[in-house]
């Protein structure tokens, strides 16, 4: 029998890598596919959306803290959009500023039908034949828009440097607050004067435009206007004037009523979230 010690000694040695145990690099690798498919597949999603949701996601990544608020997902239908502030209505936006969800042409047609219907209703006064001239209607990008400015040399609405409004020509503003009361949509209502009113320094152009505009949507609003339809009422003094070339022309004295679309409603939010300045200004 052959002794153990004259049998040869192995040495077995055991192999690394691919013997039992695999690199977790493939893992980091596979999740970055993962992460790669999903933003595909967001993008696609996001192509065949309707402007609205383009819009609110858009207003999103602009600005994230505006979606903490209360109602502010602008996704889900009947929520709100989030849009940039825009400046006053006087149609003097920027093209950027009228990007997104447009009104449908279905609220195009009803407000051309609006203002045929109160053209025929103000024909029935003989008011109206005095100051046809003096009543322009039109179809603008925020929605409808009626302007009742004054004549030349005589008032037209108001009494001359004043917000008291002229009983015979109260009944235009009451047949159109009949006829826009009817609808859904909220309304502005600005006053503007021109650069002519020699007013103190008390009671100035600012003033004055200010109380026209509320002047018009108080008769209006015990005339026909639900509770709540007239949203903001301003005063631009004559900062903006109809005829441009001419701040002194007597067409920059009016008051205007702009009937908003529904989808332009929705960008005169005066709430917004934003970051607190007063402790850092030491406030």
């Amino acid at each position: 029998m052959a002794d153990a010690s004259d049998q040869p000694i192995i040495v077995r040695k055991k192999r690394r890598g691919h013997g039992g145990h695999h690199s977790g690099a493939w893992k980091v690798a596979f999740a970055d596919f993962m992460t790669a498919m999903m933003a595909f597949f967001l993008v696609m999603w996001l192509v065949g959306q309707k402007d609205e949701v383009k819009q609110a996601v858009a207003g999103y990544f602009r600005d994230p803290g505006k979606y903490n608020t209360e109602g502010k997902s602008g996704v889900l239908k009947g929520s709100n959009n989030i849009i940039e502030a825009e400046g006053p209505s006087s149609g003097i936006l920027d093209d950027k500023d009228k990007k997104g969800a447009g009104p449908s042409e279905k609220e195009k047609n009803q407000l051309t039908l609006v203002a045929k219907t109160i053209l025929q209703e103000l024909s029935r006064h003989e008011a109206f034949e005095r100051l046809r001239k003096n009543v322009k209607i039109e179809l603008t990008s925020e929605g409808l828009r009626i302007v009742l400015n004054e004549s030349e040399n005589s008032a037209a609405f108001f009494e001359p440097g004043s917000s008291k409004l002229l009983q015979k020509s109260a009944i235009i503003l009451i047949t159109i607050a009949r006829e826009l009361g009817q609808l859904e949509n909220r309304l502005v209502i600005e006053g503007h004067t021109d650069a002519a009113y020699g007013g103190d320094q008390i009671y100035t152009n600012w003033e004055l435009s200010a109380d026209r505009a509320n002047s018009a949507r108080s008769l209006m609003e015990v005339s026909g206007l639900w509770e709540g339809q007239v949203r903001e009422v301003r005063g631009f003094a004559d900062e903006f004037p109809m005829i441009q070339n001419d701040p002194y022309d007597h067409r920059n004295r009016r008051v205007t009523i702009v009937v908003l679309y529904e989808s332009r409603n929705s960008n005169y939010d005066q709430i917004e979230v934003g970051a607190d300045l007063m402790g850092e200004l030491g406030g």
